[in-house]
């Protein structure tokens, strides 16, 4: 994209006539209204796909008056976005390469949200007996018995850490039982349901669908798994279109304590389990 997706209005929406949405939950995040009423947040598949955004979105929404416009992509076309002015505000799970867009120039401030971890699903039958194996040798017994395998192949941050985790492995998977989707993590969890297949999924949202989906988690809980998201506030120096008042305000509003304790209890009636761990207050990437 090399235009910006929506027209600056300028205007300033109160939000005082909508805080009746908010009555009895207390106020959530800052307390003062950004200006601009449009915030271009760009953000991986898996916080929309997870089902996160419809509670957090419409919260910041009637806090402030400011429309959000979510743009769910990989998280390496989120930071392109980034880099190209094509957004305020980007949520996303990349840390080698967020870091690199920092060191660049292109953000403004870096925050850690949140964490949950990736985990290695695929068909109950476990054709290639990967079952409570460490995630390097799963991989390898996958390529040996040229069992079915869905990449995403969208330079997202699950890809990202997809392609780390066959080097660990002292792979390098191709030929037909290596197949890419070239989609979201909701849609690639449907296709390898569909085909049979394993493939690599943040933990979110995995659960989210494990009730559509014939897919089971059999390689979980390693370190090498972490999955940590960071809030990045797109540098209005480098592109003076930038909501940059408004970008602020949404990484405030996340890393705010009300909204840390709503992540944290986000998933947990439902599934058991929360589906993201808040980790405002570190100042690294890991718990």
């Amino acid at each position: 994209m090399h235009v910006r997706l929506t027209t600056r209005l300028g205007s300033i929406v109160l939000f005082g006539v909508v805080l009746l949405a908010l009555a009895g939950c207390g106020r959530l995040g800052p307390a003062t209204a950004p200006q601009g009423d449009v915030l271009i947040l760009a953000t991986t598949t898996s916080t929309r796909d997870s089902g996160l955004l419809d509670v957090l979105v419409p919260r910041f929404e009637a806090q402030t008056g400011v429309q959000v416009k979510v743009i769910a992509v990989g998280t390496g076309a989120a930071l392109r976005m980034g880099r190209e002015g094509n957004a305020d505000v980007l949520l996303v799970h990349a840390p080698a390469a967020e870091e690199e867009f920092m060191r660049q120039g292109y953000g403004l401030e870096r925050r850690p949200v949140m964490y949950n971890d990736f985990v290695l699903v695929g068909p109950p039958d476990d054709p290639a007996a990967v079952r409570g194996e460490a995630v390097a040798e799963a991989l390898r017994r996958i390529a040996r018995a040229e069992a079915l395998f869905l990449s995403r192949g969208d330079d997202s941050g699950t890809h990202k850490k997809e392609r780390a985790l066959w080097e660990l492995a002292g792979i390098s998977p191709g030929g037909a039982w290596y197949q890419e989707s070239g989609q979201g993590m909701g849609a690639t969890l449907k296709i390898a349901s569909e085909k049979g297949a394993y493939t690599l999924s943040d933990r979110g949202t995995f659960l989210n669908l494990r009730d559509v989906v014939d897919l089971e988690v059999l390689v979980e809980g390693e370190e090498v798994l972490f999955n940590p998201y960071h809030v990045i506030v797109v540098n209005p120096e480098r592109h003076p279109a930038v909501n940059a008042e408004a970008a602020k305000a949404f990484a405030e509003f996340l890393t705010s304590s009300a909204v840390q304790a709503l992540i944290g209890e986000y998933g947990r009636e439902q599934f058991g389990q929360p589906l993201f761990v808040p980790n405002a207050q570190s100042r690294g990437s890991a718990p």
